[in-house]
């Protein structure tokens, strides 16, 4: 079993910039791929990037590509997202999760998540 809790969200200015953390609670951490998703209100939870276990392979939605870069430090037990140059339509719930198959893109194919934490980007 894998439990996981984000931090970092906040409310930034267009083009700041923002870390948000994934600490796991489970020794298993290092065999699962990581994946981060974004929910705004009235809209279905969407992809946003995800790594493999290792740390070797990643990858990105288009919108967040050049931008954000996902990274884990299994020593830690823990995941990262770095968010720069954050626009408005970032803002969103942003969630972690972890699952056992190839750092798949859709949600269904996760296996645990995080409770989620809030980025809201002015204008």
């Amino acid at each position: 079993q894998v439990q996981l809790v984000e931090s970092g969200g906040g409310l930034v200015q267009a083009g700041g910039s923002l870390r948000l953390s994934c600490a796991a609670s489970g020794r298993t951490f290092s065999m699962h791929d990581m994946g981060w998703f974004r929910q705004a209100p009235g809209k279905e939870r969407e992809f946003v990037a995800a790594i493999n276990w290792s740390g070797t392979r990643t990858l990105y939605a288009d919108s967040e590509k050049g931008r954000f870069t996902i990274s884990r430090d299994n020593a830690k037990n823990t995941g990262y997202l770095q968010m720069n140059s954050l626009k408005p339509e970032d803002t969103a719930v942003y969630y972690c999760a972890a699952t056992r198959r190839p750092v798949p893109t859709a949600w269904y194919q996760y296996h645990y998540w995080g409770q989620g934490t809030q980025v809201s980007v002015s204008s």
